[in-house]
């Protein structure tokens, strides 16, 4: 199992958003997008997709852009990789296995989907930057 991109530039855009939550500044696309080195247009498609969602909100005006809509230690990496990728629920869970083999597949990939939104549920954004905090401070002590 992968993280797709368009997850993984949802995620970055969010820890630059996490990172500036405290300000209370709003921070726009083309700052997340250079910063973070992704596509403005992708970008602003996946900010208006967390949007709708609940996890960010938008900032109309000259000192305009988009802020987390709660804090970076409410919301969980689950929230963002079910709304950007759009699972819910079991998929197929009205359709019967037609073999034994079928079934047992199906049951040992919903205890991966499982384990998966379980760790998913387990991190949030806060999580992801203070990993990224104590990275960049490993990063500078090797140079010194």
């Amino acid at each position: 199992m992968d993280l797709s991109c368009k997850s993984e530039y949802a995620l970055l855009a969010l820890i630059e958003l996490s990172a500036h939550h405290a300000s209370g500044e709003p921070l726009q696309i083309r700052q997340i997008s250079s910063k973070q080195n992704i596509p403005d247009r992708y970008l602003e498609q996946l900010l208006a997709t967390l949007r709708r969602a609940g996890v960010v909100k938008s900032q109309r005006g000259a000192r305009g852009g988009y802020l987390l809509a709660r804090e970076p230690w409410k919301i969980s990496l689950y929230d963002v990789v079910s709304c950007i990728e759009g699972f819910d629920g079991q998929p197929d869970a009205d359709r019967t296995p037609a073999t034994s083999e079928a079934m047992v597949i199906q049951d040992v990939w919903g205890e991966v989907r499982q384990a998966a939104e379980e760790a998913l549920q387990r991190y949030t954004l806060q999580d992801l930057l203070d990993k990224r905090n104590a990275k960049q401070q490993l990063d500078i002590m090797y140079y010194i």
